[in-house]
């Protein structure tokens, strides 16, 4: 009963694939790519080839490029309005035409921004999500390998010890009766036959590659929030690795918050500066926005290069890692297989060393059993290292059992499955929502940049006797002031020029 238990837990289960890319960019990777000479370049993942690097630093350049137009389009149309704008005729006292439209649109276009804002804090949010969970699953995942060590060492710990002490007393004890002996012999090559076996089972030890340092290397947002500063300092007063991992993680996820909120308050600002018709408020905005639509085209770049990258791992990642672990690990294909894949088409690699292995212990097992009943009788010193060695056996049993079940691939192949879900869904997801931020805030940003200067020549001038006395109202989206100016009116309508 045992043997069919053991040959069901050893055999791969069917365990549907894990989650592949994201749905919006499953047509990422037919999006055509090219080098810096224009070649087409394969959209497999590659980081290691030159091509493929010189065409993810090609999107970034394509970034580059709409910032550079961007800011020629808001110099030209700022220089056309500066040089261009005909003169107002002497003692005019209205507005001129189309003033309400300019700064209505500059509103619109700072809410558009403020909209973007909202879907970058979502997307930051979704990104590190995708990536504390590919954190967590690496953790997990060393921890299980962790403990397949951890046993084995114990087992093969304590049938060594077993060897030495108790079946070396006990063929001590029982010279007298050479089947005995025999018997003895036989039950300690067996114990070393499954301590040689169980030494093979431990696959991961002397690997150089740590999933915990991938994690590390990796988390941005589980480890910010529980860090310690005096934990981050070493007896020499030195920050140590792992917690220069840590403020590198914090200062990554802190850099996108901050731009956030940092384009948040221009927004505001820039809004308050309009409702009030302060002139250097809105001066200071748009120097400010002209700085925040930089670093917004950066971004874009950045989480277009990205997302392009992620998505080509994403659409056939079993290859690219199986490859990529095999030369960090140096573990067989067939071990590597089993646990990527886990399907009935693969065999469990270790089954011919649990099948030996339980079979040995079973003999072992019988062959106490006989030496309990035929020595014990005759030789009442033998009782103690036969009840130590069955009490040995039945730990030695349990352990093998959990072990067992550690090596099956369900566990491990889960923990891949929930990485990639992490990466390939919530991060990729996450990437996206920021692009489109970046998108809105460019586009919102550039078209305040070419409004909020017409918008503030129509500011009326102020009065200093005014201002002294508080005759400001204190609701600045209202049209009457208490100085009868007709043209002192916050938005003006929007009238045509007359041809």
């Amino acid at each position: 009963m045992s043997s069919f238990l053991l040959h069901v837990a050893v055999q791969p289960s069917s365990v549907g694939p894990p989650m592949r890319a994201a749905r919006y960019l499953r047509g990422g990777p037919q999006l055509p790519r090219a080098d810096f000479q224009l070649r087409p370049v394969p959209s497999g993942f590659a980081p290691q080839e030159q091509e493929y690097q010189q065409a993810l630093l090609l999107v970034v350049a394509l970034a580059g490029l709409g910032l550079g137009l961007s800011l020629i389009f808001i110099a030209v149309y700022l220089i056309r309005f500066c040089c261009c704008r005909p003169p107002e005729p002497p003692g005019a006292k209205s507005p001129p035409p189309g003033g309400g439209c300019v700064t209505w649109s500059c509103i619109a276009a700072l809410l558009v921004g403020c909209t973007g804002i909202g879907i970058g804090f979502y997307g930051n949010s979704e990104t590190s999500d995708g990536v504390s969970q590919l954190s967590s699953a690496l953790r997990h995942a060393n921890h299980t390998l962790t403990a397949i060590d951890h046993l084995v060492l114990e087992m093969v710990e304590r049938l060594d010890e077993a060897v030495r002490t108790e079946l070396t007393t006990l063929e001590e004890v029982l010279t007298q009766r050479t089947e005995l002996v025999a018997a003895t012999r036989g039950a300690r090559r067996q114990a070393e036959a499954v301590a040689q076996q169980l030494q093979g089972l431990a696959f991961w030890q002397g690997v150089p590659l740590s999933p915990v340092q991938v994690a590390e290397d990796v988390s941005f947002v589980e480890e910010y929030r529980t860090m310690n500063n005096e934990s981050c300092l070493s007896h020499g007063g030195r920050t140590n690795k792992k917690c220069m991992n840590e403020i590198l993680s914090v200062r990554w996820w802190l850099a996108y918050v901050l731009l956030l909120l940092l384009e948040l308050l221009v927004c505001l600002f820039t809004l308050l500066g309009l409702a009030k018709q302060s002139r250097w408020l809105v001066i200071v905005m748009t120097v400010m926005s002209l700085l925040v639509l930089v670093l917004s085209w950066g971004s874009m770049g950045l989480e277009a290069a990205t997302a392009v990258g992620l998505s080509d791992f994403c659409s056939s990642p079993d290859t690219y890692i199986l490859n990529l672990t095999r030369e960090e690990t140096g573990l067989g294909s067939d071990i590597l297989n089993y646990y990527f894949l886990c399907n009935q088409a693969v065999s469990n690699p270790f089954q011919q060393r649990l099948t030996l292995s339980q079979r040995a212990l079973a003999n072992i097992h019988s062959q106490l059993q006989g030496l309990e009943r035929e020595a014990v009788p005759q030789f009442p010193s033998a009782q103690k290292p036969l009840l130590s060695l069955e009490e040995t056996l039945n730990v030695t049993e349990g352990n093998f059992h959990q072990l067992v079940a550690l090596l099956h691939c369900r566990g491990l192949h889960k923990d891949y499955g929930a990485a990639l879900r992490g990466l390939c869904e919530d991060a990729l997801e996450g990437l996206l929502y920021l692009l489109l931020f970046s998108l809105l805030s460019a586009g919102a940003l550039a078209t305040a940049l070419c409004s909020l200067p017409r918008a503030w020549a129509l500011f009326p001038p102020r009065n200093p006797s005014a201002s002294c006395s508080g005759s400001h109202l204190s609701e600045p989206f209202l049209h009457a002031r208490l100085e009868p100016v007709p043209h002192l009116r916050s938005f003006p309508s929007c009238r045509r020029r007359p041809h």
